[in-house]
């Protein structure tokens, strides 16, 4: 009867390849093995080619080199799944595990009750079974039945305490694995070289264990441990291996440390290198940083479906289906696709697009609900209807089965045109196969077994199996070996001859941190099962760090901040830091900075001075003149250039919005009110008056929930306001009123605005020509405003629009209405507001003459002007010489 030969090969640093097939090839002519029949398993496909590549070197028969996984498939193809079974493909697993659920009694109402909790349980269900399925294919086949019978024993045995939910929960993924189908490794139980040889890296591999239990009596084995002592994993290496340690001051110090370590090695001719992915995103930051000095990368990690472009797409198209789609989301969802292309049947579609979302923005449609097509220009109502027939089909309320839904997003692809730039992008191809878009739509549903879902649902599923498949960009020209770096896990880099490894995420959250628990499993009864539990993994991490210090540069990296919180150094960093202090090599480990300084020369832009004389307009408003007085370079460029920030669409409702929404309700209830009557009633009308205009406003109920809490306050202040008000002999007269004039001073440039309210109110020798102009802002500041009045342009523009007025309307007073104030309604009066007037006029007709005569617009730069200025980075104001001034 064979054994199994366990032989612990001490590997130096550099290629371990030589020193395993030196070790290989002497124990096979010790033990007389033909290696042409023979087999070595590799951990790894990445350790394929280095192993292949050595043993051709060494010369005579090369045995078959491969993983447990590539000789599985070689020797035939796996059983298919039948309905329901796992498939180990996340997204048809996820309508597998709901399907599974939805037929426990207790599941229906708990989906009811807490849908966001279900979905999490549905992940961790796919996750345990696919674990206990994995763990299971280890298991010889004549062993199986018996794994499964005493696995029940002990989910039983575990039946008591909390925890029901979770334990119901892992007794349906215990028998959904148990009911899978054959593992495809199950083929290797029955194959029978003419000797076994395994390479061991990172840990004993399960399943290559107890195949090699089955075959000793068979074959010989030969054994080959290439791992450190897990008791002291440093010891060896601490008097050799080639560590540095650069400890950086937060995320983007890391990021840019680690990418001018790669470049260093590269410019030294030290290649290929190896980027340990252990901190993804800083790994992404990395290779950006990389990517723009054309550094050529292998990324074998790669990032999330979700994250690319092509399922933003994707997504975005499914946002914009929804019954409550706001205007916005589908401006984003038609720029993915007319960006990626033309519109099919729409040349013009580009230019469309623009007209489109200029309209809406202008017309402050939100919901896609409110867009009417026919006010839209025709290009753009073409693109609208366009999009409208395509989303269609996928906004219906009714459930659909999930072959319907794919069905319908296909030909929701093909008919916006996005299903060919899908097919023709590396990423989009990845995405169009994770939701099995190329298949069949009828298989998902028979092997899922799934029949209905909603729109919400599909979504759900959709977003869950992008999240859970990876991007992997294709190879640079030359395949893998053209690679100068390669972005892999830590796992992965074991035993590969790399000339370098730089280390990022070094610290105590990303490695060798406490395992993740279980989802549903405690770490006992995961070990019962089969499971790898918290000390294996822990151990598993330990041997592979210890396998990268094999290589010969490493540079470790780790920053001391993240995110404002102190971040010290990774557990496995200070059990090495110490080995190499016992070795009398503490002060090797300290790494200099690549990074070199760059001397950038101050370049401060000067004051812009513009002049337009011909750009004058022909008609001012109050803010326009506003603007002119506060800063001329702000009146340029708003006024003259006609320069506007973009208006958000979405529904999230703004003091802003609060206020338009006040005026047109105090508007409407002025004017129908008539006579006067009881508070109750009148009180009673403003708030009817108020849902109205709500309701054609459109404004979403819960986002204007605080506003309506507000309005609730004020509406009895304003009636007993308005009531005390009519006792005094005040009239309203009229609202929104719409003024223009052309003052001679402004020598043919006219003035225009809009009053918010126009009252006759009692005054000293007579009634006056009350104009009233409402503020849901500050009174406090308001008082101060008119305390300096030429300071207040937008009461005097006011005044001296209405003086202009053909009719004659008699003496003129102005107030601020506060209608927001903690103290109540405040009147706020603008005293002597006609000579402030006629002083503003004379002093706008002053500027407009020296404008004409091309006099300059400097941008001031000075007080509280500058703070919220939409202008502020047009006129560079951080960025000027005398930045010591102004604000």
């Amino acid at each position: 009867m064979a054994s199994i030969d366990r032989a612990a090969l001490e590997i130096r640093l550099g290629d371990p390849w030589p020193a395993i097939v030196r070790r290989a090839l002497a124990w096979a002519g010790e033990h007389g093995v033909n290696l042409r029949d023979a087999v070595l398993l590799v951990p790894f496909a990445q350790h394929l080619p280095p192993a292949r590549r050595e043993w051709a070197r060494s010369g005579g028969w090369m045995p078959r080199i491969e993983t447990t996984q590539t000789l599985a498939r070689s020797l035939g193809p796996a059983q298919p799944p039948a309905p329901g079974q796992i498939g180990f493909d996340a997204a048809i697993d996820r309508l597998t595990a709901r399907r599974l659920l939805q037929s426990q009694s207790w599941f229906l109402a708990w989906s009811r009750r807490d849908p966001r909790g279900v979905d999490q349980a549905v992940a961790a269900l796919v996750q345990t079974a696919h674990a206990l399925a994995r763990s299971a294919a280890a298991v010889p086949p004549d062993e199986r039945d018996a794994h499964w019978l005493r696995g029940r024993e002990l989910l039983a045995a575990h039946g008591a305490g909390p925890g029901a939910t979770e334990r119901l929960l892992a007794r349906v993924a215990f028998e959904w694995a148990a009911a899978s189908a054959t593992p495809l490794t199950d083929a290797l139980f029955a194959l029978r070289p003419s000797a076994w040889i395994v390479v061991q890296a990172g840990g004993a591999d399960a399943l290559t264990e107890r195949l090699l239990a089955c075959a000793e009596a068979a074959a010989p084995c030969l054994w080959i441990d290439t791992d450190v002592p897990i008791a002291e994993p440093f010891g060896a290496l601490a008097g050799e291996a080639d560590v540095r340690l650069a400890t950086c001051a937060d995320f983007e110090a890391e990021a840019q440390h680690t990418a001018a370590q790669v470049l260093a090695h590269l410019n030294e001719g030290v290649a290929p290198i190896a980027l340990i992915a252990q901190d993804r995103l800083l790994t992404r930051r990395v290779r950006a940083l990389l990517s723009r000095q054309q550094v050529p990368l292998l990324d074998e990690t790669g990032w999330k479906l979700s994250t690319t472009r092509a399922a933003a797409t994707l997504v975005g198209l499914l946002r914009a289906a929804r019954p409550r789609a706001s205007a916005d989301e589908r401006l984003d969802w038609l720029k993915s696709c007319v960006g990626a292309g033309e519109w099919p049947g729409l040349p013009v579609a580009p230019s469309a697009l623009r007209t489109l979302e200029s309209t809406l923005r202008r017309k402050g449609w939100v919901a896609a609900t409110a867009v009417d097509a026919a006010q839209l220009a025709e290009s753009a109502a073409a693109l609208w209807r366009a999009a409208d027939a395509v989303v269609a089909p996928l906004n219906e309320a009714r459930a659909r089965s999930p072959g319907a839904w794919l069905r319908a997003l296909r030909d929701a692809l093909q008919g916006c045109g996005a299903w060919s730039a899908l097919n023709v992008d590396d990423a989009g191809r990845q995405v169009l196969a994770a939701l099995h878009l190329h298949d069949a739509p009828e298989a998902v549903e028979f092997v899922s077994g799934v029949e209905r879902m909603t729109l919400d649902e599909f979504m759900t599923w959709v977003d869950d199996a992008l999240e859970s498949a990876s991007f992997v960009p294709a190879a640079p020209a030359g395949g893998a070996g053209g690679a100068a770096v390669v972005i892999t896990p830590l796992e992965r880099a074991m035993l590969r001859p790399f000339a370098a490894v730089v280390f990022a995420g070094a610290d105590e959250r990303r490695l060798g941190a406490p395992a993740v628990p279980h989802p549903l499993l405690s770490d006992g009864l995961a070990r019962e099962l089969g499971l790898p539990g918290a000390t294996a993994r822990r151990d598993a991490e330990t041997l592979a760090f210890a396998q990268v210090l094999r290589s010969p540069r490493v540079t470790l990296l780790r920053r001391v901040d993240d995110g404002g919180e102190p971040l010290a150094a990774s557990p496995l960093l200070q059990r090495l830091t110490l080995a190499m202090a016992r070795a009398g090599r503490r002060d090797s480990l300290v790494a200099s900075d690549p990074r070199r300084d760059l001397s950038v020369p101050r370049q401060p832009v000067p004051r812009p001075l513009p002049a337009a004389p011909a750009l004058l307009p022909a008609s001012l408003s109050a803010s326009a003149c506003e603007a002119l007085r506060a800063c001329p370079y702000r009146f340029f460029a708003l006024t003259l250039l006609g320069l506007r920030e973009d208006e958000e669409l979405d529904d999230e409702i703004e003091k802003r919005d609060y206020g338009t929404w006040l005026h047109a309700v105090l508007h409407r209830f002025h004017a129908s009110r008539g006579e006067a009557c009881d508070a109750a009633a009148e009180e009673a009308r403003l708030h009817a008056t108020a849902w109205q205009i709500r309701e054609e406003m459109q404004l979403d109920d819960s986002a204007f929930l605080p506003f309506a809490a507000t309005f609730k306050r004020f509406a009895p202040r304003y009636i007993e306001w308005l009531h005390a008000r009519d006792r005094a002999g005040a009239q309203w007269l009229d609202g929104e009123r719409e003024l223009k004039a052309s003052p001679g001073e402004w020598a043919g440039v006219a003035m225009r605005g809009v009053i918010d309210r126009v009252d006759s109110s009692p005054g000293d020798a007579g009634p006056i020509t009350q104009l009233i102009d409402y503020k849901t802002g500050s009174a406090q500041m308001l008082r101060s405003l008119v305390k300096q009045p030429q300071e207040d342009t937008q009461l005097a523009f006011y005044a001296a629009l209405m003086a202009q007025q053909s009719q004659s309307v008699g003496d003129v007073g102005a107030i601020y209405l506060a209608l927001d104030d903690a103290d109540g309604i405040q009147a706020i009066e603008h005293k002597h507001v006609e000579l402030t007037a006629q002083r503003l006029v004379d002093g706008i007709g002053r500027d407009l003459a020296r404008l004409r005569a091309g006099a300059a617009m400097p941008a001031l730069g000075e007080g509280r002007a500058c703070d919220f200025c939409q202008a502020r980075g047009l006129c560079r104001r951080d960025h000027w010489a005398d930045e010591g001034e102004g604000a």
